[in-house]
This record gives C-alpha cells, structure tokens and sequence, in this order.
C-alpha cells in the first residue's frame, strides 16, 4: 500500500440507500455484509456511453478478483425515463451487468458519496473506508494496482476475507431478437435489423419477423448498432453490400449479402483514448460508433465514443480507405456553426436526407435533433430542437420550445419532415423544417430507438416500421395525416446545482497517478485543463484551454446560475521500478473526463470546485 494512501484521512463509507436492489435474488446488500472485501462502487447511469464503456473495463477486474473483490453499481440516473425500474431492469440486462446494482432514483447515495459525473468509481478497504474516487473510463490498470495493494496490505493485516459476494444472477432470457437496435431497407421488401444483444444483423422478410438469414455472431460482432445499405454501383465496385457499426468492438465492418461474408472496414478493436483521429481507416482506433449514413460518396459515422461525427472513405482495397473527424471537438454539449468548432453529446443516429443537402443527426444526450451541411464556407452544424445537456421532457410545438429526452433515431419521411425515435419519451416525433414544429406521431412504445418508412401500396399513406428495443420487436405504426400536438412535462436534471462563490473560484481537478506510473514532464506539462460555461457571460474570466489542472475562475453574480463545462486531460508513463524515471519509451497513459456541472452563486458559498479525475 502506497505511503500516499497510507497518510490521508480515513473517512468512512456512507451507506447505501436506494430504491431497491438488481441481481441479488431480491436481498439487501450494506457495506457491514460486505467488511473483508475490496468494494468498487460504479456510479453509473444507462444512457452514458462513457459508463457502458466502464463496465467493459471492469469485467476482467470481476473476474480476476471474483472472491476478494465486489463490484457494485449504483445507478443514479440523469433523465426522467432512467428513474423507472423496469427501464433499469431492462439496462441491467441489455448491456450484461453481472454484478449487484443499487437503484439510486433520488440520487440518495450519489450526494452522499459526492459525485458529479458519470461515470465515477469510488474504492471502499475491506475494512469500510474511502481510499479513492475516480471519475471518467480508462482507469482500469490503476485500479487493479489499487486493489492488488489493498489485499496485500490486509492479507498482511488479517482483515481480508474471500468468498461469493451477493450476486445472483437473473433466470436467462430468451426471444427472437434481443434489444434491436437499428434497421434498413434492402431494396425488395425485405429488412436488415441489427439484433443487438445476440450479436448478429438480422435479414427479415416484408412481413417483418420471417428470417431471412442470420449473419454473425459474439464471435464476430458486439453489440452491433447502425446499418448501411450501399448504393448499387458502390457495392458492386467495393465486393460488399452492407456496413455495420460494430459498437463494442470499436469497428465497422462490412457484409456481402450474397456469402455472409464478413470484413472489417475500419478500426483496430481498441477503443481510441485520444480525442480525434484520422488515417488509413484499418490502423485508426475509433470509440464506439453508434449509428452510419452514406452522404457524399463517403460513409458518416456517429462516433458516440467521442462526441463527434467521423467520415470513412472507402476503397476497394480496404488498406487504401481513410476516416478522418468531420464534425466534433470532443467537448460534451450544443455549439453550432463550423463544423471543427462544433460540440456534440454522444450522436447516436443519422440520415441523409433524400436531397443530398444534409444529414440529419440524433444527439441523444442533449436530446436534440441536428444536422451538418457542406455551405460555401465548409461543413456547419446546425441545432433544430434542443436546448441543452440538461433540458428535455415531451413538449410539442415551435421547435424553439419543443423537448425531445434522449432520442437515438431519426428518419426521414416522404414529405421532407423528420420522424424522430424519442426512445426516452417512448415516442415517435415529427420535425417539420419548413414550419418548425414539432408534433407527436405515436407514443406508448418500448425505448423505440429507429424507425423505417415504408409506403404501403396496401393501404393508405406511409407506415413507419419501429424498432421496440426494449420489446424486442418491430411494430407498424400508421403515420396519422394530422399529427397529434403534446403539452408534456420540460424536465430539468435532479441533480442539484453545486453552490459556488460569487466572483473568485479556485477550480482544483485532483490526480495522482497510479502506483507505477507519473506525469511525465520531459516534453513539458502532460496535462490539460478546458473550461466554458452555458451562459457564456458565466465566467468573466478563466475560461479557455491551458495545460495544469488548476485555474482561478471569476464568476459573475448578475448570471446567478448556469452550467460549467470542464474537460481534462492528464497523461502519465510507466516509471523505472527502481529509479522512478521514465524511460525513453515508456508505456503512457491517457486519463480524461468532461464534467459538466450545473452551479448556483450565492455570497456565504465555497470558493473552491474540486473535481477527482484520480484522486486517493
């Protein structure tokens, strides 16, 4: 155990009070049952793709220690539609949680623990105090130095104790398609679905539920998301008719209807931990792509990993294609305008529109529909409906006022307007860009998370062809010739505003490198500090981007109340075991998180923002 650790203060764990518990045979779980063990709390909340890419980091953890070692999630969540048990039951399984997890609607034990981003991990000694708090992904290699010094340490000192933890696994499910994600048409009736949770695209019939053939497999893909069907003339010049966005796997790939034949177009395997990239497209590592339109004689990607849109050039020769960022900082949240400025929160659905003009994006977790151009003046994003991070409910009317929540679809409709998958809403919405409104189409559907038109010669007017994710199905749904119009409920995130100072706030975002590992310095500071407000007049002065991982920030007290956004970065090298040096070439690692954290000014408040990113 590391002197560092050793000196700071002990501090006991709070309690663990929530709703209820998941995967534990309907027990109660305390931290006194659990004394003996290494605990790692997850705070986590379903639809953050940072926190799903946590739980994949954890998994060897789990493994690796599965007797000395208890992993808890605690699902705190952000929007309306993730406080429902059933929604969260549902989470649990789709993405193969296998350890117990504390239902938190309240955010009861979030505030105790004082979180403020998902995803966060909090490590709890087998005799029940706080020995660390990190937020963001990428920190399993020092949380497994963490708990290897933690049971050294009380191995040593008697107070270690192995044995089944809690977990109780769920009876296993069984059904034709496991949480579907996304669907196309493939020119004769028939329909590809992406069925997500058994790992494998799906080819259906006209009547939407004869399979046609199966492709794939966990062996191939996992938890595969967006489907392309290329032109004509582009599959036949490139051998291959479909692209897939093979999410957990960080790739895409390609199918050849004729063979099943399977290739990747595009990803190492591993997740990308810089923020950007662009290269010859099968070296280029990429961060969880969610959804892939055809526009421009190149195939967009919604890289959800890394908040940004992603274009692949592709060529016959899959070591000659290229991806490159076309849209997207990294930063979290809605900027518009030149698409390299541009900001985006975890795009996860696009369509190009019939007119070649535009593609149409899903921005989940702002909960806004948007789109990217190419004007005189280059790529420009621009925002129809959505207002924020932290706005959303089911409002209809000018989209100004209109609220989507967490919505993973879009599609356009034959008159130009747009259907919307609002999957939190479990609602089909209807954009209209030439009035700007907003209108609802259908509702009463499970977490709908894309949509298919189809002109039924049969009948009158235009169907949709919905994907129930959480039904695990696909349903026809009429598209009404006079939309419905909801006056819904706006929400706002529960979690409540943090209190700062007027004026002068030192902003302190703690890291200390894991055991094994420093910031290396020899080409200068190996840290970055990004800091914005919503409102901009937030922050009179100190915001920006500047290496150190301190800043003093003067709020204005006139705004009374907004929204910080802060993202870090700090990269640290494996030293000498013996010297502590780094060497020339070293392994390094990137650690980094976005926090943005609503904040409300008042006179008698704390001066200080300290934010963890690794802190012990």
């Amino acid at each position: 155990m590391s002197d560092t650790i050793r000196s700071r203060v002990r501090v006991r764990a709070p309690r663990l009070e929530g709703r209820g518990w998941l995967n534990t045979g309907g027990r109660d779980v305390s931290l006194e049952d659990l004394r003996g063990k290494v605990v790692v709390l997850d705070f986590w909340t379903f639809c953050c793709v940072n926190c799903l890419h946590v739980l994949d980091e954890l998994r060897p953890l789990e493994e690796k220690y599965a007797d000395q070692l208890v992993l808890i999630g605690v699902h705190s969540p952000k929007f309306e539609h993730e406080a429902d048990p059933d929604a969260l039951v549902a989470a649990v399984e789709r993405y193969a949680v296998h350890h117990p997890v504390l239902d938190d609607p309240s955010l009861k034990t979030w505030q105790a623990y004082t979180a403020r981003a998902w995803p966060t991990l909090v490590v709890i000694d087998p005799e029940g105090y706080v020995v660390a708090q990190m937020s963001g992904e990428g920190h399993a290699h020092g949380l497994s130095v963490l708990v290897e010094e933690l049971l050294a340490e009380h191995d040593a000192k008697g107070t270690l104790r192995a044995g089944d933890g809690p977990y109780v696994a769920p009876p296993p499910p069984s059904s034709a398609l496991r949480f579907p994600g996304k669907l196309v048409a493939v020119g004769d009736g028939s329909v590809l679905v992406s069925d997500t949770a058994h790992h494998q695209v799906v080819h259906l019939e006209e009547d939407l539920s004869t399979v046609r053939a199966r492709y794939g497999g966990p062996e191939v893909f996992n938890e595969p998301q967006g489907l392309l069907v290329l032109p004509t003339d582009v599959a036949e010049r490139l051998g291959y008719d479909v692209v897939v966005a093979d999410s957990v796997n960080h790739q895409i790939k390609g199918i050849r209807l004729a063979d099943g034949a399977i290739r990747a177009l595009a990803g190492t395997g591993q997740q990308l931990r810089e923020r950007s990239g662009s290269g010859p497209a099968l070296k280029q590592d990429l961060s969880t792509p969610w959804d892939v339109a055809w526009w421009i004689d190149r195939v967009v990607i919604a890289m959800a990993g890394t908040h940004q849109l992603w274009a692949l050039h592709l060529a016959p020769d899959s070591a000659d294609s290229t991806v490159a960022v076309l849209a997207g900082t990294s930063a979290e949240g809605i900027r518009d305008g030149a698409a390299d400025e541009a900001w985006f929160a975890q795009p996860s659905g696009l369509t190009a529109s019939a007119d070649g003009q535009r593609v149409w994006v899903a921005d989940s977790e702002t909960s806004a529909l948007r789109s990217i151009t190419l004007t005189d003046n280059g790529f420009e994003v621009t925002t129809h409906v959505g207002q924020g991070l932290f706005d959303f409910g089911h409002v209809d009317g000018l989209s100004s006022k209109a609220l989507l929540q967490h919505p993973l679809g879009v599609t356009e409709l034959p008159d130009g307007s747009v259907a919307i998958s609002d999957t939190y809403n479990g609602a089909i919405r209807r954009f209209d860009p030439h009035t700007g409104e907003v209108t609802t189409l259908a509702t009463d559907l499970a977490e709908p998370s894309d949509a298919l038109a189809i002109d039924d010669s049969t009948d009158e007017g235009v169907h949709l062809a919905v994907v129930e994710s959480a039904a695990h199905r696909i349903t026809r749904v009429a598209v009404p010739a006079d939309a419905q119009q909801v006056d819904g409920q706006a929400h706002q995130m529960q979690r409540p505003p943090t209190a700062l100072a007027n004026g002068a706030v030192d902003l302190v975002v703690a890291f200390e490198p894991p055991t094994g590992q420093k910031l290396d310095k020899r080409w200068g500071d190996p840290t970055q500090l990004m800091v914005s407000s919503t409102p901009e007049s937030l922050i009179r002065e100190g915001a920006g981007t500047a290496t150190g991982l301190t800043r003093t920030l003067d709020l204005d007290p006139a705004v009374e109340s907004g929204t910080l956004h802060i993202s870090v970065r700090a990269a640290a090298c494996d030293g000498d075991p013996v010297t502590g040096e780094v060497p020339e070439h070293a392994a390094c690692h990137l650690y980094q998180q976005d926090w943005g954290i609503p904040v409300a000014l008042k006179d008698d408040a704390p001066t200080e923002l300290r934010l963890d990113l690794r802190g012990v």
